[in-house]
């Protein structure tokens, strides 16, 4: 390695940062200019697609990352972030040692954010830790459990739970009706699935959680021996506190190409990222995530070799939703996310949502061999 050897950082090591790294080291695995670190909190990756499974006491394979990476040009470097000094071009990590950087990608993702509403920090669990929530479903051999948040996350785990518990009442809670981004053909089938599992819905806005329910606006409560808490997410803080532009979430405004429109040598991925298209700012999805990880890698290396980068651009395919082990729904959709007039439903459903979830890692690992031939088509 020379001294000149660019230094570059990915903070994360989810779907986005991953894809970003896999591919880093494949396109740059013959250059002596380039050095890759990678830091994340664990070493195990964090299946997100299938948090809903593992909040019903199912088991994932183990995806460890050191491995995947082992032999490749990039570094795994285990620990939290607790800092980034974009002046001095470090990053701090668990308040002990620092790494430098001359190109950061900022990959750190979300969380969910229970502190939206009073009590369910407290009294809700969250997929953040769905083994802690699987391990109370697992005492449970009566009662009711309460899923907040009817967006995709509250559908899988609530349609998860009714058919592995089905002794168990299980109430979706949300503002908006299941399935609102669907075609009618689609939400039929999502309600009749909703109806079949004994999943009961109810609308209303969540005012508080107690250790035995749910308060609604307007004095109404939805009584819960367990609540999941799916109602939006948060992300880190650490950007806002380096002085890095962000928007009113906190995550990182980007320009075209990804890059922070205050710190250019940052470049901001999946989640943690403010990224905007001509239908407007794109949400944090695996299916959107993925491809900045892949466009960021492409865009290093450019500029390592003198070349302009070029701006991202990004159309939404599908919105895949399982309903259990053996039922699902796939909405296929416009670039801008409203609902093409194609769908499936059922077996083939199924098959295709487990494609869709198993796709990560194998990705992962063809990138580091050939990186140019992966997430092609997601420019539109």
């Amino acid at each position: 390695m020379t001294r000149e050897a660019k230094r570059i950082v990915v903070l994360g090591a989810g779907y986005a940062g991953m894809l970003t790294v896999t591919s880093l080291a494949g396109r740059t695995r013959r250059r002596d200019d380039v050095s890759i670190t990678v830091v994340n909190a664990g070493e195990r990756f964090t299946e997100r697609l299938r948090l809903h499974q593992v909040a019903t006491g199912q088991h994932l394979a183990e995806l460890n990352l050191p491995e995947l990476l082992a032999g490749s040009k990039a570094e795994f470097q285990q620990g939290w972030v607790t800092g980034i000094d974009p002046v001095g071009r470090t990053v701090r990590i668990d308040d002990e040692r620092e790494i430098g950087y001359d190109t950061l990608v900022y990959a750190l993702g979300a969380s969910a954010d229970t502190g939206a509403v009073p009590g369910a920090a407290e009294n809700a669990y969250s997929l953040d830790d769905a083994e802690s929530f699987a391990r109370r479903l697992a005492e449970m051999s009566s009662g009711s459990v309460v899923i907040c948040g009817s967006g995709l996350t509250g559908i899988e785990a609530a349609t998860e739970i009714a058919e592995r518990f089905p002794y168990l009442v299980v109430t979706l809670l949300g503002r908006e009706r299941p399935g609102a981004m669907l075609g009618p053909q689609a939400r039929a089938y999502l309600d009749a699935a909703l109806r079949r599992l004994g999943v009961t819905v109810r609308l209303g806005e969540i005012v508080k959680v107690r250790a035995d329910g749910v308060d609604l606006a307007g004095g109404a409560t939805a009584p819960a021996d367990a609540v999941l808490w799916t109602s939006g997410v948060r992300v880190s803080p650490l950007a806002a506190a380096a002085g890095l532009t962000t928007d009113g979430h906190g995550r990182i405004v980007t320009d075209g190409a990804l890059r922070s429109v205050s710190h250019p040598e940052v470049y901001a991925v999946g989640d943690a990222a403010a990224i905007r298209q001509k239908y407007g700012l794109m949400h944090g999805t695996c299916q959107s995530g993925m491809p900045t990880g892949a466009h960021t890698a492409q865009q290093i290396v450019r500029q390592l070799d003198g070349k302009p980068v070029r701006r991202f651009r990004f159309g939404y395919l599908h919105v895949p939703i399982s309903l259990g082990r053996h039922d699902a729904v796939i909405q296929f959709v416009h670039g801008d996310e409203s609902p093409a007039r194609a769908r499936l439903t059922g077996r083939a459903a199924v098959w295709y949502k487990e494609t869709v979830s198993s796709a990560p890692w194998p990705t992962f690992r063809r990138t580091l061999r050939f990186p140019r031939h992966t997430m092609l088509g997601w420019r539109r």
